[in-house]
């Protein structure tokens, strides 16, 4: 096991993590940055807003943390996302494809342009992504890719047909890219979450008890939480732990891995 500081685990890596503007993203990113590691948050928030926030976590850990606002619907857009990270840097050593968006409805009222939004940002997107930044890893002889899975990346839950295929897909792409480079020095695994309190999570609560017709606090405690066992929201920064371990050198062994993180909801 390394004995670095946690501060010298990630230095000299440069990581881009999707959707870190908000929620589990902006713990992984400030995780990663704990580490050492240069990092660009990404995000849609506008150019200002995406600036302070890195600034204050680049002011917290003494690290470069650079912004990329690629709108993750264009494939284009994620082609140049990762072509700016590597001309600005000089190199992109971590990728996390974290971005996500929701929608909750039954399948049959399931409207077609979110089924083909979610996919194109949850699954799509890391295809890409991966697709134009394996190259330069590969030459190097080092990379780091790691995907947000969440729990229905590895089990199902009703009105979520999207989200559920779109991260099953996800699995199965992290499983697929890590056989294609296993003796490349380039790992590619997935951490798949329970519940984590984020602003996609509060958005849910709403057009959750509309459909379920419940309150708010039933859709916590009775849909939400019921199956995972320790009854609390899985932390952000408890996320970005486990992904900055898996971008150590500790973990080079460890790959095409979907790693649960979901306070037991998938040990039943």
């Amino acid at each position: 096991m390394s004995k670095k500081l946690v501060g010298e685990l990630l230095k000299g890596r440069v990581a881009l993590v999707t959707g870190s503007s908000t929620g589990i993203g902006i713990g992984i990113l400030r995780q990663l940055a704990a580490g050492g590691a240069t990092t660009v948050m990404h995000g849609l928030e506008p150019e200002a807003a995406l600036q302070q926030k890195a600034a204050a976590i680049a002011a917290q850990y003494g690290t470069i943390v650079g912004t990329n606002s690629a709108n993750l619907l264009h494939p284009q857009e994620v082609r140049d996302m990762i072509a700016r990270v590597q001309e600005e840097f000089g190199r992109l050593d971590i990728l996390v494809n974290n971005a996500g968006i929701q929608h909750v409805a039954p399948v049959h009222e399931f409207p077609e342009e979110k089924w083909n939004a979610i996919i194109e940002v949850i699954l799509n997107a890391p295809y890409h992504a991966t697709k134009a930044a394996l190259p330069a890893m590969i030459d190097a002889g080092w990379g780091r890719i790691v995907n947000t899975g969440s729990m229905h990346a590895l089990v199902a839950s009703p009105f979520k047909s999207a989200y559920n295929a779109a991260k099953h897909g996800v699995a199965g792409l992290t499983k697929t890219v890590a056989l294609e480079v296993a003796t490349k020095g380039v790992t590619v695994n997935a951490v798949c979450p329970g519940y984590v309190m984020t602003e996609l999570i509060e958005k849910q609560l709403a057009s959750q008890a509309k459909t379920r017709g419940i309150p708010k606090e039933k859709v916590i405690s009775d849909v939400l939480l019921v199956d995972q066992p320790i009854k609390r929201f899985v932390k952000s920064e408890e996320v970005g732990a486990l992904v900055r371990h898996l971008c150590t050198d500790d973990a080079a062994a460890i790959t095409g891995a979907c790693l649960s993180i979901d306070g037991g909801w998938t040990a039943r």
